[in-house]
């Protein structure tokens, strides 16, 4: 419980950052406006064609009597929006990240600047840097829609499908949205994809913290438009946390089961890269 409340620290203080620097809120705004434009267009041809595509994917249903037919039908439009609600929110931040890539990256290095001081990262082109943040996106999709899939499949399930099922969804979605978030402040660390995946899932109460409240408000209309600056700010301090080196003391040496614990919100910076303790032993 400790951990899914620091997540959600680290949120409130990212957006808490942006308003005390409102000039980068702003700078922030457009990447993210452009993008939902985009996304409600398509949303809303999926809602004007859902009950057909319902029709076209059940034609083993026409014959059966009524209710049962229009239960079923009726499900798999309710299921087949949900679903693509779901990778909406999955993808929205990987797309406004690849729109707004320098925008972003400015606003992760000043929040590192205002809190110590970060890491240099690697020099490579503006198509290259687009490049290697679609190929991760895609990494991370893949294994989202994947759980995506399973859960679309268990929303059949009575009684489990209409409760359980959307709460892990919830949690599913705020895990990889945060793995996208942070994969600003992890780039310019040297973190490889699959090094993040890996690290994220270490602290998954971290992750689920962070970017299930921002799941829920990406729901509301404008929400996403609106938190996505502090969003990346929050995800950068929230990098810092985790690449800090553990605080010395205690019997375990500051480590908890094998595992470092996440510095507290507001925690200094972390050593340079390559440093014992640093980001180069992630």
């Amino acid at each position: 419980m400790g951990d899914l409340m620091a997540g959600v620290r680290y949120l409130g203080q990212g957006q808490t950052w942006v308003l005390r620097n409102g000039r980068w809120l702003g700078f922030g705004l457009l990447p993210a406006l452009v993008t939902l434009v985009l996304y409600a267009a398509a949303l809303a041809v999926l809602a004007l064609r859902a009950d057909d595509l319902a029709a076209w994917a059940t034609p083993f249903a026409d014959d059966w009597a009524s209710p049962w037919a229009g239960l079923l039908r009726g499900t798999f439009t309710v299921l087949l929006f949900a679903g693509g609600l779901l990778l909406a929110v999955l993808t929205f931040t990987a797309v406004t990240l690849l729109v707004g890539d320098p925008f972003y990256e400015s606003l992760s290095e000043k929040v590192e600047e205002s809190e110590g001081g970060g890491p240099q990262g690697p020099e490579t082109s503006l198509l290259r840097s687009l490049w290697i943040s679609l190929c991760d996106s895609l990494h991370v999709l893949v294994r989202a829609l994947a759980f995506g899939v399973l859960l679309f499949a268990l929303g059949f399930v009575p009684v489990v499908g209409q409760t359980v099922v959307p709460v892990v969804g919830f949690a599913v979605s705020g895990f990889f949205l945060t793995v996208e978030l942070t994969s600003v402040a992890l780039q310019r660390r040297g973190v490889p994809v699959r090094e993040r995946m890996r690290l994220l899932r270490e602290h998954k109460a971290l992750a689920v913290g962070f970017g299930t409240p921002l799941v829920l408000a990406f729901l509301v209309p404008l929400a996403a438009v609106l938190l996505m600056p502090g969003a990346v700010a929050g995800a950068t301090l929230l990098v810092r946390g985790l690449t800090e080196p553990p605080a010395p003391g205690g019997a375990d040496g500051g480590r908890d089961g094998g595992k470092s614990r996440p510095a507290s919100p507001g925690a200094g910076p972390h050593p340079p890269q390559g440093t014992p303790g640093g980001p180069g032993r992630l």
